[in-house]
């Protein structure tokens, strides 16, 4: 999956070699049936299914006519019940096949903006007095690593035994996992960033600030020393993919004033047998 998503990456790609292995890494979305087609000799597309209704989706433009064959896969697996893909609007080839095969656009839905940034202008970081900005140290982070990251979310899906997976997958780098530490010595923030050396490109993935240390600039901070790390690691540019509907406005406010400019957004496209 990786290696397909590596290969052919460009800005109208839904997908980076991140993402995937941020989600492969947790029990959840390990567990969603995959199928690989081969061509060439190698992988030319792949479907990732999040049951009931979401597929997610990767072809090599070489080879365009796996598209139908992953289509009817997700039929099979759906067995005539709704079924959602969420192309980039960039992606016409695509969505011309997804209305050949009865998908229609759910101009309702939530959509999820693009947006990139090429590092050749980062200001430094700014901290509150007696806060630091630092990588983490691995295993004898890990406990506080998942605690921020579970304060953060309001989530436990994030545990220690799943970000321990996440630190052993590959293109995970500790020097791109960056937490900021408050004067009592619990993690405040942190910043994720995965880097394709191939496209040196970065992927924001994800962020978060604990509710008792928020509204002190600490999202903008940590991401900043996170993004200058990922410029002296040799990428020339990062991507992040925050929430782009109404609902959600902080994460792009967030982003924008980072630097970052929107270029795609996802669109849905749904079908019912």
């Amino acid at each position: 999956m990786q290696d397909l998503t590596q290969r052919v990456w460009s800005a109208t790609s839904p997908h980076h070699v991140g993402d995937l292995a941020w989600g492969r890494s947790h029990t959840e979305s390990a567990d969603w049936p995959i199928a690989m087609w081969e061509a060439d000799g190698r992988v030319g597309a792949w479907a990732w299914a999040n049951l009931p209704d979401d597929l997610r989706l990767q072809v090599d433009p070489a080879h365009p006519h796996l598209v139908g064959e992953a289509l009817a896969w997700f039929d099979d697996l759906a067995e005539g019940g709704l079924r959602e893909i969420n192309p980039l609007d960039t992606q016409t080839d695509l969505v011309e096949t997804l209305l050949a095969h009865g998908y229609r656009p759910r101009d309702d839905a939530p959509f999820f903006a693009y947006h990139r940034h090429d590092l050749t202008a980062l200001p430094d970081p700014v901290l509150p007095a007696g806060f630091t900005a630092r990588p983490v140290r691995g295993e004898a982070d890990l406990a506080q690593r998942v605690a921020v990251h579970q304060a953060a979310w309001n989530s436990t899906r994030v545990t220690p035994e799943s970000y321990r997976a996440v630190m052993t997958t590959w293109p995970y780098r500790a020097d791109l996992d960056w937490v900021i530490e408050s004067p009592d010595g619990d993690f405040a923030a942190n910043c994720l960033i995965w880097l394709d050396p191939a496209n040196r490109v970065g992927l924001i993935e994800p962020v978060g600030t604990a509710p008792a240390h928020r509204r002190r600039g600490l999202s903008r901070a940590v991401c900043l020393a996170a993004l200058h790390a990922l410029k002296a690691a040799g990428a020339t540019q990062a991507i992040v993919y925050p929430r782009g509907d109404a609902a959600y406005p902080v994460p792009r406010v967030l982003y924008r004033g980072l630097g970052f400019r929107p270029y795609a957004r996802t669109r849905t496209y749904a079908k019912q047998d």
